[in-house]
């Protein structure tokens, strides 16, 4: 007997939360639309409807790999972030809503040449550059992998004249005699080893670990940045990293340190610390 949708909703709704999925009731809406190729706030409009083997199955099969915990992005291969689809694959880290602080406060003044430390899927550097069409940019990263995704990204957002993408270890990414920026950004590994065990199954299991912690304090990479930031940014620049919430401080610190002025600490929409931003001297 073919089943609806509506009754495969509810098994599966009863399942995720069995296995203990948070928002199991919105994640199976999500896979359900994408089993049956329709788009979400379409869904509602097709509850009623029988749905074939195929497709069933394929929501099945998507149901059981959510049950384990793989997020849902990686399922439905892309990630909404700043109003734009972005390609998600287990080699870049999620793009979540936290980090359009960033992407709020960099657009709160003009920039020219911007440039992205530890690009991975691209969401921050592509995002800024849609949003300002005369902009430039550089995104850099150590991984291979993240870069092909970010490569992706530019090339569906139709970036692809504006955006590089540079492989390496932070500003050793950067040839010699490279214009300096006006705006730099980062999202860097910033948790600590220590904290990783803690994390949800979702972010420890399945995002590539680099990309999250530095396998020491969290602030390995602040310090690289705070060393080199003053190197390539422009008199005046402005330099803007996302942190852990327990880290204004000690980043404020670091950037403070190395010379950088108007040291500052902006909260997320939940008022945790989320964004520390220093100038370069003029």
């Amino acid at each position: 007997m073919t089943a609806r949708a509506q009754s495969l909703l509810a098994e599966a709704t009863a399942r995720l939360q069995a296995a203990g999925v948070p928002d199991a009731a919105r994640d199976a809406r999500r896979l359900l639309a994408h089993a049956l190729g329709v788009a979400q706030g379409r869904l509602t409009l097709v509850l009623g409807d029988p749905v074939t083997a195929d497709g069933a199955a394929r929501f099945d099969a998507l149901v059981a790999r959510r049950s384990a915990r793989e997020p849902v992005s990686h399922l439905t291969g892309t990630r909404t972030f700043w109003g734009r689809d972005f390609i998600v694959t287990p080699d870049v880290l999620d793009p979540r809503p936290e980090t359009e602080t960033l992407v709020a406060a960099a657009l709160q003044a003009p920039f020219a040449r911007v440039l992205d430390l530890g690009t991975g899927s691209g969401c921050i550097l592509l995002t800024l550059l849609a949003e300002r069409p005369v902009a430039r940019g550089a995104g850099c990263d150590l991984s291979e992998a993240a870069l092909a995704v970010a490569a992706r990204n530019r090339e569906a957002l139709g970036l692809g004249d504006r955006a590089t993408l540079r492989a390496g270890d932070w500003f050793a990414a950067l040839e010699a005699g490279t214009a300096r920026f006006d705006l730099i950004v980062s999202n860097p590994p910033y948790i600590a080893a220590s904290e990783m065990p803690a994390l949800a199954p979702e972010t420890r299991d399945h995002e590539p670990r680099g990309a999250l912690t530095d396998e020491g304090d969290g602030l390995a990479a602040y310090r690289t940045i705070a060393a080199g930031a003053g190197a390539w940014l422009v008199p005046g620049g402005r330099l803007m990293v996302e942190i852990g919430p327990t880290q204004a401080g000690a980043v404020a610190a670091l950037f403070g340190g190395a010379g950088l002025a108007d040291v500052a600490v902006l909260p997320d929409m939940d008022g945790r610390d989320r964004v520390v931003v220093a100038t370069a001297p003029r």
